[in-house]
């Protein structure tokens, strides 16, 4: 049986003696699958010795540890390599004892020879891998010291070699984390999950470099669940960090002035909004815009604007305090972040300082350029409980700056609220009136002073929302300016005056001239005179019954762009006038440059004759004036007697005012103008109307 047992192993069982050749008297019969020889060959070293067959670079270790065993009168295992009969290297384990006489004298030494060669291959090619590995690779004691790593991680920790790294760091702890509290995290996760995945952690390497590294790693237990280390892996991820930084901060910072931008404003100004809560300081929101900033831009090149933004950035960031934040929102638009403060009046220097530092001359390529800006501002809890609201508010009190004047700031009130929700109500409704044909024209009859009769109207626009009042152009023309809705809203105000002109001439056998105003906005269009034109060739109406009316105010913006455009719109044939004379500047100018067939007296000289006799020497120098340029003069806001027989002393070619009419809806105006006697003085026409009693709408 026990010969049976031996020839069944998979393996040499010996008995040799402790001699320099390890001779043996005794060899199983697995000696020939694991050596390549018979037993017989083996026994007394008849063919060859176990010593001999042993490679010679492993016979010293095989040696030292047989003898070792020996002496501590113990058991050994080994594992070294031999060269079987067929010249091929063959690794075998080697477990054994030493065998003593009663004189403890040892007299052999027995044991059990293995074959372990596809095991040491299967090992050669994880230990190439971990050797090879561009990730780092460790085994930890719990208590922090590295008891294996790889050539990688040596590389990443800045070590010449795994030993050198495992010699040097004994504290893992203290001598690799920057913070040492992520190896007691590192550990509790261990304890917790049994692994950690992704543990991303800044450590010092060996020549005090900082660097962030990723750990996925996990526990290592024997049979009886004893913890007998973590091993792991190590990914050196600073590119990858400093990449995400950047990506971050261009998130969420201006790439031109480097200052916050509008995605950081929110959960900064919250935090600012937190802080507040919990000491009880307040906080303020100031949204500031550069005055005339676009202007410089457009002209002179973008390249100017960039610089005057970022000197603009520097200059506010140089008025406020460390604990404040200076934030770009696009474009021109700036906001500032104040907090710790007590109440409202605490704020106002940093606002005088920051007009008077914006206002500076800002030298770019040898020139000077002067901008101011305007601040609206917003204080929390008053002016808003929430960062949507608070922000809201102060541009609105920004808005508010620009109407006073500009290089001023204003603070928020509920009063602004109130007008600002008007204006937003309005806008709104405004956006859906033309679809919805809630606009339509009032006409103010021109009456001619050398025969009284209806030279023309001034086409007024009128706004009836269903389900209320009438509403004058008061109430929305500025916003409908401000919003560009103007652009469309003169297109149909000019379709229908000229539709409506060709209905009078069709009514009352002669053409009469309609007056439509251009606003502003419609002059900064790029073609006004194509719009013109295309409008009186759909509508076909002679254009020399059409008359453009230009403030003065709306000239002098840009002379030089407006002289261009009045001259295209003279030569499409209309009549152009210039509304208001004599409020805006340099008159005469204009009137030479100008191609204009009427100046139209602003009300302002008319309706305060009686009181302001001084307004005489003004009436009659514009008359004289309009007709030294060959220009008729027509005055506007005549409403008594006395204004009118004054302006017809005068030599005033026409009058427009509620003495004659108020401005008339469509029906009541061709009433007025099929009525018998349209000879008749202006006086006269008054009682006509009069007798009809016509309901007229206030201009």
């Amino acid at each position: 049986m026990l010969a049976s047992l031996m020839g069944n192993l998979q393996g040499l069982v010996f008995c040799c003696l402790p001699d320099e050749h390890w001779t043996m008297v005794f060899v199983s019969d697995g000696c020939e699958m694991l050596t390549g020889y018979r037993p017989q060959e083996l026994l007394f070293n008849h063919t060859v010795s176990c010593e001999s067959i042993t490679l010679p670079q492993d016979r010293v270790a095989v040696r030292s540890a047989i003898e070792t065993a020996i002496a501590q009168a113990s058991r050994y295992d080994i594992e070294y390599r031999i060269r079987h009969a067929d010249g091929n290297i063959r690794w075998v384990r080697e477990r054994g004892t030493p065998i003593y006489n009663g004189y403890g004298e040892v007299e052999a030494v027995e044991g059990f020879i293995q074959d372990i060669t596809r095991r040491k291959q299967g090992e050669a090619r994880y230990r190439s891998i971990f050797e090879n590995a561009i990730e780092g690779i460790f085994q930890t004691s719990a208590s922090g010291q590295y008891l294996n790593v790889n050539p990688a991680l040596a590389r990443i920790y800045g070590y010449d070699s795994a030993e050198a790294l495992i010699a040097g760091l004994s504290d893992i702890r203290n001598q690799l984390y920057v913070d040492p509290g992520r190896r007691d995290e590192f550990v509790q996760v261990m304890k917790q999950d049994g692994q950690v995945q992704k543990f991303e952690s800044r450590i010092y390497r060996r020549n005090g470099d900082i660097i962030w590294i990723s750990e996925n790693a996990r526990e290592v237990r024997d049979e009886a669940g004893r913890l007998l280390h973590y091993e792991g892996t190590v990914e050196d991820i600073t590119d990858q960090k400093s990449y995400e930084e950047q990506i971050q901060y261009q998130a969420t910072h201006d790439s031109l002035t480097g200052l916050p931008n509008r995605s950081l404003l929110s959960d900064r100004l919250q935090q600012c909004i937190n802080f507040t809560e919990r000491y009880g300081n307040k906080v303020a929101v100031a949204f500031i815009d550069l005055d005339h900033f676009k202007q410089i831009n457009d002209c002179m090149g973008h390249h100017i604007g960039d610089q005057l933004l970022v000197t603009m950035a520097e200059r506010l960031a140089g008025c406020v305090r460390d604990s404040d934040t200076v934030v770009r929102l696009g474009g021109d638009e700036f906001v500032i972040l104040l907090t710790s403060f007590q109440k409202a009046e605490d704020i106002s220097p940093t606002m005088q300082r920051i007009l008077a530092s914006v206002a500076q001359p800002c030298v770019i390529n040898d020139r000077d350029f002067i901008v101011s800006c305007s601040i609206g501002i917003g204080i929390y809890p008053e002016d808003g409980k929430d960062a949507n609201t608070l922000l809201k508010n102060a541009d609105s009190a920004m808005y508010k700056a620009k109407q006073c004047g500009r290089n001023n700031f204003q603070f928020f009130t509920p009063e602004l609220n109130r007008v600002l929700t008007e204006r937003i109500d309005t806008e709104y409704k405004l956006r859906h009136a033309i679809e919805r044909s809630e606009f339509l024209l009032h006409y103010q009859p021109k009456v001619n002073f050398s025969d009284g009769t209806v030279d023309g109207a001034k086409a007024l626009i009128r706004w009836q929302p269903p389900d209320a009042a009438l509403v004058p152009p008061i109430k929305f023309i500025q916003v409908a300016e401000e919003t560009g809705l103007i652009e469309e809203i003169g297109e149909w105000v000019l379709v229908t005056a000229c539709q409506q002109s060709r209905e009078f001439q069709r009514k009352l056998g002669r053409p009469i001239l309609i007056s439509v105003n251009v606003s502003p906005r419609q002059f900064q269009q790029g073609n006004l005179a194509g719009m013109v034109e295309m409008v009186l060739a759909r509508t076909g109406v002679d254009p020399q019954y059409i008359e453009l009316e230009i403030t003065e105010s709306t000239l002098a913006q840009d002379s030089r762009g407006f002289i261009a455009t009045l001259h295209d719109l003279k030569s499409i044939g209309v009549k152009l006038a210039i509304d208001d004379f004599g409020t805006g500047y340099s008159s005469m100018a204009y009137l030479k440059d100008f191609p204009v067939d009427r100046l139209k007296i602003d009300k302002g000289f008319v309706s305060n004759l009686e009181q302001e006799p001084s307004n005489m020497a003004i009436l009659k120098a514009i008359v004289a004036l309009g007709h030294n340029f060959g220009l008729r003069v027509v005055a506007e806001g005549v409403e008594t007697e006395y204004q009118r027989e004054f302006l017809k002393h005068i030599g005033c070619d026409e009058l427009q005012g509620y003495l004659f009419s108020k401005p008339l809806n469509v029906e009541k105006f061709e009433t007025l103008l099929l009525s018998k006697g349209q000879e008749k003085s202006a006086v006269e026409w008054g009682k006509v109307l009069l007798s009809q009693k016509l309901s007229c709408s206030p201009r």
